[in-house]
């Protein structure tokens, strides 16, 4: 059963918040792909989104602020059998993280990446995130929003995300399907879930995003078709969800890494022995000793 992969912990989000909706359908996913929770492994950064790893019932890491995307990728790294997601928000991925977000699509790495899209720092109340509108006023700014929006999809598709896909946190039968594809998904995969702020966001509402969706037909297989089909809906009321793109060719970075550590994915650093009978295999002393001629000024 789905409520399985929930744990004891009381959810504390606001009343309403789109997060309800976005943990219901993680739920869900993990129960139809039957994970085993010692296998799978959610890391998160800091604010609202953050709180995921206490409220599912499998292995997790709540991190740094914008750091959810190294530290998964050390964890996935060490060890790649492991199902590894990232739960983080617009402004934690996309504002001090931004560089970690780039870094994992150019890398291909297998690792499912979930932004809760709210367009506001909902935890430090309501200032204007990297998704946030230009020109756009929430309830909790003083005055309109000075700055740009980060485009979510394009970023990804550009930085090389080989399944780039967006979904609504209250329409749980298509997110939860979303979710199992991108973590089926062999490579780096965006998962841009919007949802709606019930604090601080009084534009952006649940009607708001259900009266504009409209679903992609298929995934297109080609970048340059993706990001043609996102300039189609640019400057539209209507706002384009679905997988837009898929790339099943591109290696994985363990399968590029393969080919300079040969043996990597056969024994990666999880599974190798660093002691024998409760003694380090390494002796440092011999170790640090090839250094001894070095002069460090």
């Amino acid at each position: 059963m789905a409520r399985e992969y929930g744990t004891e912990n009381w959810i504390d989000w606001c009343p309403g918040c789109g997060n309800f909706g976005i943990v219901s359908s993680i739920y869900r996913a993990f129960s139809e792909m039957e994970l085993d929770p010692e296998k799978t492994v959610l890391v998160s950064g800091i604010g609202c989104s953050g709180k995921m790893p206490h409220f599912v019932d499998v292995s997790g890491v709540h991190t740094l602020h914008g750091r959810a995307i190294p530290f998964a990728t050390g964890i996935k790294m060490s060890d790649p059998d492991l199902e590894v997601i990232v739960n983080g928000g617009d402004g934690d991925l996309l504002g001090i993280g931004a560089g970690h977000f780039v870094a994992l699509g150019r890398r291909n790495l297998d690792i499912l990446v979930m932004m809760h899209n709210n367009r506001v720092y909902g935890l430090t109340k309501g200032q204007a995130s990297p998704t946030l509108p230009k020109d756009t006023q929430t309830k909790a700014l003083t005055s309109p929003n000075l700055q740009s929006a980060v485009p979510p999809l394009s970023l990804a598709l550009s930085t090389g995300y080989t399944f780039v896909a967006r979904s609504f946190a209250m329409d749980s039968d298509h997110l939860k399907e979303k979710i199992k594809e991108g973590m089926e998904h062999e490579g780096a995969a965006f998962l841009d879930v919007l949802q709606h702020c019930v604090t601080y966001n009084d534009i952006h509402t649940a009607d708001f995003f259900r009266d504009r969706i409209v679903k992609s037909e298929e995934p297109e297989k080609e970048r340059s078709e993706a990001f043609k089909k996102i300039r189609e809906f640019r400057g539209s009321e209507e706002i384009l969800t679905d997988v837009l793109y898929q790339d099943t060719e591109e290696p994985t970075f363990s399968e590029r890494l393969e080919k300079k550590l040969t043996g990597f994915e056969e024994r990666p650093p999880a599974v190798q022995n660093i002691e024998e009978d409760g003694k380090p295999i390494l002796d440092q002393k011999e170790f640090l000793s090839r250094f001894d001629d070095l002069i460090f000024d």
